[in-house]
């Protein structure tokens, strides 16, 4: 009995050792703006994430499992822990790559293979960024970006905000439309009278086609993840689809496809989106397929 027990121990014990070799090393570098994962095995690529509008690096790793396959991959994960933002000042923009540019420095970063990507309003900052950091002809120079169910039409997200006030449906809801209206109109005015300053801030103005905030972003690889899931969100906020994220990033699709061809990418996938807690919803990061977005960030 002696020598069973003495034997289920030691099993244990290379099995305990097994899984800790298994499990991929990296090191943790944490500051006021970013939250740093380097994989111990050789860089091949950096992969920099904006959250949400709420959104810290704690919820980003919660609600988006890339962190352990990026590591396996050899991809240091970036965790800005700017939010808040639907759009970014020039001044916002300068100040942000100055702070990446550092931060690649300080922790010897390559700068070879590196991808933005956001969700929600991270998305907005991702393009934005990106397109910034081109046209500026930074150190760092963005091989790719997407986007994660972004409310990439400002003009539009102002519009379809004040009808879903008027629809007062859900309280939540009505709430957070009555603060978007409310950030909009101090920051630009009503659109009636301001459009112009609408499209110098958006990502992308349907109405008038402009993509003016993203052309330099011509050769730079494009996903655009959403999931148009129109019985959920009727049923749910009382939404048609031409109030959904989906409806304007398909619409953005279609013009940035056919101004920079064959590398922008919608992706509409059906029944992803789950939040971490299990609870089904279409504006999640969990649309997103994690394995296969490192092998896009891969390929060549």
């Amino acid at each position: 009995m002696k020598n069973l027990a003495t034997l289920s121990l030691l099993l244990l014990l290379v099995c305990l050792n097994s899984f800790a070799q298994s499990e991929t090393s990296f090191t943790v570098v944490e500051t006021d703006h970013y939250e740093l994962i380097i994989p111990e095995k050789k860089q091949v690529g950096v992969l920099i994430l904006f959250g949400g509008f709420p959104e810290t690096s704690d919820v980003i790793k919660r609600e988006f499992k890339v962190v352990k396959p990026a590591m396996e991959a050899g991809i240091a994960v970036v965790l800005m822990k700017l939010n808040r933002r639907l759009w970014l000042e020039e001044s916002e923009k300068k100040q942000l790559s100055a702070i990446m540019n550092q931060m690649f420095i300080d922790n010897d970063l390559i700068q070879e293979n590196v991808y933005l990507g956001g969700f929600s309003s991270g998305g907005n900052i991702s393009l934005l960024l990106g397109n910034y950091l081109i046209e500026s002809e930074n150190n760092i120079q963005p091989e790719g970006v997407f986007i994660v169910d972004s409310p990439v039409d400002l003009l539009r997200m102002y519009e379809n905000a004040q009808r879903n006030i008027e629809r007062n449906f859900l309280p939540s809801s009505v709430q957070e439309s009555e603060m978007i209206v409310g950030l909009l109109e101090s920051a630009f005015g009503q659109p009636e009278d301001n459009i112009k300053r609408y499209e110098a801030n958006s990502p992308y103005t349907s109405k008038t086609h402009n993509t003016d905030n993203l052309t330099h972003l011509r050769h730079v690889k494009l996903r655009l993840y959403t999931e148009p899931d129109t019985a959920w969100w009727k049923q749910n906020r009382q939404h048609e689809y031409e109030d959904m994220n989906a409806y304007f990033i398909e619409k953005m699709a279609d013009d940035l496809t056919e101004a920079f061809g064959d590398n922008v990418k919608y992706i509409a996938t059906e029944n992803r989106g789950y939040r971490a807690n299990g609870n089904r919803h279409p504006h999640s990061w969990s649309i997103v397929d994690v394995g296969e977005l490192i092998h896009w960030m891969m390929e060549k």
